[in-house]
């Protein structure tokens, strides 16, 4: 089939490839418009573009695809495929194709509709997460599932291996479901808007430690903002990222959320909510490289009975 891929990230780029590498022609990539990087004023190229650019792919940069049908309509594509894209279709976008639109989403849907799944599933505890392809409908992620892959997790992966490894499923479940829509044997199968859930997108202050919560949440959180927005704390040497974390499985008099308990070879270990205490096994200073805790207390000291906010 002719597809027409829209998509802009590093998640997107594995599935645009993969689909590339497919039976299947893609006619063009939308990529959302270039961004200009707040540091040093640089245009930045999205991994699609780039990509598309390389291979010589025909490439388009809507500010607003919903004006664009025009632009599209000349490519006579059967299908449109997005993933990770970024902005509502309207009606008229998404009757534009024969066979209409189908989306990627990294989640089981209708469990955590919205813009990001990955993370909350991991906040959650969730022991099992995975990726759906489902036929796209006017309303956010509410679309019929054409299929869907999952994965067990150990409990020590991060957003960014979590996040990997999904664009992996998600890129070969692409390329399956276009074979069977293409084979005319797609089943749909709506979804039970009953057990819908739903996730918001994160922001740099949701990374602020609150030692409140128990150590099984933290680590939780530093596993979930990994890479973005990270998870951070003050300390008296600045700010803090921390970047690996454990249950500690020690037990410790009472004391303050937020106290230093021990600081040594084996991490940083503080007390959290519950009577619970978390271990910094690696983190980042700041204006620092990021190293493991012990190699931090080399240079910054953290003594017992510190608190950290």
């Amino acid at each position: 089939m002719k597809v027409i891929f829209l998509g802009s990230g590093e998640f997107s780029l594995t599935v645009l490839k993969a689909v590339r590498a497919s039976a299947h022609e893609v006619v063009a990539a939308v990529a959302q418009p270039d961004k200009v990087n707040a540091r040093n004023g640089k245009t930045v190229f999205s991994p699609v573009k780039s990509y598309a650019l390389a291979e010589g792919l025909t490439l388009f940069q809507f500010e607003k695809i919903n004006n664009e049908l025009e632009a599209l309509r000349p490519l006579n594509a059967d299908i449109m495929l997005t993933s990770s894209y970024g902005q509502l279709l309207s009606r008229e976008v998404l009757a534009l194709c024969p066979h209409g639109v189908i989306n990627t989403h990294a989640s089981l849907l209708p469990a955590y509709r919205g813009a990001a799944p990955i993370q909350s599933a991991i906040l959650n505890g969730d022991e099992v997460i995975g990726t759906t392809i489902m036929r796209t409908e006017f309303e956010m992620d509410t679309g019929d599932i054409i299929l869907q892959r999952s994965m067990r997790l150990n409990g020590t992966e991060n957003s960014e291996e979590c996040f990997a490894i999904l664009a992996e499923l998600s890129a070969s479940a692409a390329v399956e479901a276009l074979d069977s829509i293409e084979k005319g044997t797609a089943t749909y199968t709506p979804q039970d808007n009953s057990r819908a859930s739903y996730c918001r997108k994160f922001v740099k202050e949701d990374g602020k430690m609150d030692f409140k919560l128990t150590a099984t949440e933290l680590t939780r959180r530093v596993r979930a903002f990994y890479g973005f927005p990270g998870t951070y704390c003050d300390t008296p040497n600045g700010r803090l990222k921390v970047l690996e974390a454990a249950v500690s499985d020690k037990e410790f008099a009472d004391g303050e959320c937020g106290e230093v308990l021990e600081a040594d070879k084996h991490g940083i270990t503080v007390r959290c909510g519950g009577g619970s205490a978390v271990v910094f096994l690696r983190v980042q200073g700041e204006g620092g490289k990021a190293m493991s805790a012990r190699d931090y207390l080399l240079g910054k000291k953290l003594p017992a009975g510190t608190v950290l906010g």
